[in-house]
């Protein structure tokens, strides 16, 4: 059964979630290159996709409610036919698709409160925290794939588990897209991310890390860093100062977190003094925990966008690094006296339940660093391609 962009797909194409027995991120599979020709954009596709399920259920009428970035319309040169694109402005115009401006966050909010299954290839690794019921799901998710013979078949996706450090690292990269912030090959512009900006509007304080609350990052436009409220190119600040992240984790339950900026020293312990910056441990812990941990226990300093921590304590401490992937190595003891280079994932024992970790979050001038020294670090001899998104 062959299937072209036109009214002849309209009967399967549901016009509300709840009418639907399937649910297509639309996006994601007009993108796909990997069956139905090669051209960037094409709605053939999806004409395979619900062929497949037409295979798969025995229904000629299988319903399929689709979801699809703003974006995906905006790019008509790329459909494979002129066509393609004043049929989904159609299907829009009549709700036989819903078009919103980021398709994941409404598939997910659909998938999450109807249990309906999803047809994607999306991992949707940078959404794990707000739908932590994606983790492990081997049922919801079905991957079409070429099959033949111009056909394709639908597998299901199993979603697999990811760690802390993966997810923090995908989501660094979703916020990074959304601001124009990657190249072609899905990399930072660390000449961008890595420096500070101001608005010429002396008034405006989004992207001033010297006046701003929440320091925005520059929106590319034209290839130029430009400020989205006023539209104008952005002024080069200088290099960004850095800052990091640390978590208090007690018997596994984050109980504190404490942002720290380019040049601080901070001192963690049971009563380091607040005055100076410290984080003081002893109202979060029980008496008898709290009784072995030193008054200053730790020294976590940041230096150049990187952070270091050191033991200053009377009763040791263990430190455990994490690896490429995010997986923590074997607990080793902290030297005393000794900054030792402390990462996002990194974790350092204080007392036996009681943990130090860096946040997955890398802040701009540390992520700029972190993405730079990856793309200068040789492959581990044997070492396996990196896990690539869709």
């Amino acid at each position: 059964m062959e299937h072209s962009p036109d009214r002849a797909l309209d009967r399967n194409l549901a016009t509300s979630a709840d009418r639907a027995d399937y649910l297509v991120e639309l996006s994601n599979v007009v993108r796909r290159t990997d069956f139905g020709g090669t051209a960037p954009r094409s709605l053939h596709r999806l004409g395979l996709v619900v062929d497949a399920l037409v295979r798969l259920t025995g229904d000629r009428r299988v319903a399929v409610y689709c979801v699809a970035d703003r974006s995906l319309l905006g790019g008509r040169r790329e459909f494979a036919e002129e066509a393609d694109a004043r049929t989904l402005a159609r299907w829009v115009a009549e709700g036989l698709v819903e078009e919103v401006p980021d398709a994941d966050e409404r598939v997910l909010e659909i998938a999450g409160m109807t249990g309906i299954q999803v047809i994607t290839a999306d991992h949707y690794d940078d959404h794990r925290i707000e739908y932590p019921w994606i983790q492990g799901n081997t049922w919801q998710f079905l991957r079409p794939e070429a099959a033949g013979r111009g056909t394709v078949r639908l597998v299901p996706l199993d979603m697999g588990y990811r760690t802390g450090a993966e997810i923090s690292k995908k989501m660094e990269l979703s916020a990074l897209k959304k601001q124009g912030l990657l190249t072609a090959g899905r990399k930072p512009l660390v000449e961008v991310v890595g420096r500070a900006w101001r608005c010429p509007d002396a008034r405006c304080t989004l992207y001033s890390v010297h006046r701003g609350g929440r320091v925005m990052l520059p929106r590319m436009r034209r290839g130029v860093p430009t400020c989205e409220l006023h539209g104008v190119p952005l002024l080069d600040d200088g290099p960004r100062p850095g800052a990091a992240q640390v978590k208090v984790v007690l018997d596994g339950q984050c109980v504190a977190r404490c942002t720290l900026d380019e040049g601080t020293r901070t001192a963690v312990g049971r009563a380091p003094g607040t005055a100076e910056g410290g984080i003081a441990l002893l109202g979060l812990l029980p008496a008898e925990r709290a009784a072995l941990v030193s008054r200053r226990h730790l020294e976590v300093s940041v230096r150049g966008g990187a952070v270091t921590v050191r033991d200053t304590s009377t009763y040791g401490s263990r430190l455990r690094v994490a690896g490429r992937r995010g997986h923590l190595g074997p607990w080793e003891r902290l030297p005393p006296g000794t900054d030792r280079p402390f990462r996002p994932g990194d974790e350092v024992e204080l007392t036996p339940g009681l943990v130090l970790t860096r946040s997955g979050r890398r802040f701009p001038a540390e992520l700029a660093g972190a993405w730079q020294a990856e793309a200068a670090r040789p492959p581990l001899p044997g070492a396996a391609e990196p896990t690539r998104f869709v």
